[in-house]
């Protein structure tokens, strides 16, 4: 099974939130675990934030980015460029996603174009689980 995390799904990883058991649970069950690159933005944003508002602490947050850096190089990235960044704004508009949403769907749904196996995409956001959804993708939580 190839696993897809949307930013928020992968932020799951690094910090003990609701849904941190099931992504962990999710990435250790599958063969291949892909994100789009701009998911790395994201998580360091999100980390950041978490740490301004002090629900990290200075040793979880340094701990949390050091354990991002380590996996980022095991994660199938999925290249934000020309065909998908065209083809996430028509899913921002035909499901009324945010931009970033947008293209973690598109690079989902490509992920699922190019597997030969299961896709199951990850993410916490109840507009954008519905949308893939509606574009035939398994989420996670299911």
């Amino acid at each position: 099974m190839i696993l897809y995390l949307d930013a928020s799904a992968l932020v799951k990883l690094y910090i003990d939130e609701d849904g941190a058991t099931v992504a962990r649970s999710a990435v250790r069950d599958a063969e291949i675990v892909a994100t789009c690159e701009i998911a790395y933005v994201e998580a360091r944003a999100a980390l950041a934030r978490r740490y301004r508002e002090r629900a990290l602490s200075r040793s979880g947050y340094r701990g949390a980015i050091r354990d991002l850096e380590a996996d980022w190089p095991q994660f199938f990235l999925v290249a934000a460029r020309g065909p998908l960044i065209r083809e996430a704004a028509a899913i921002a508009e035909q499901y009324a996603l945010r931009a970033y949403d947008a293209l973690h769907l598109a690079a989902g749904v490509a992920t699922k174009g190019d597997a030969t196996e299961d896709v199951l995409f990850a993410c916490w956001d109840p507009n954008l689980s519905a949308a893939a959804v509606k574009t035939g993708l398994r989420v996670l939580p299911e």
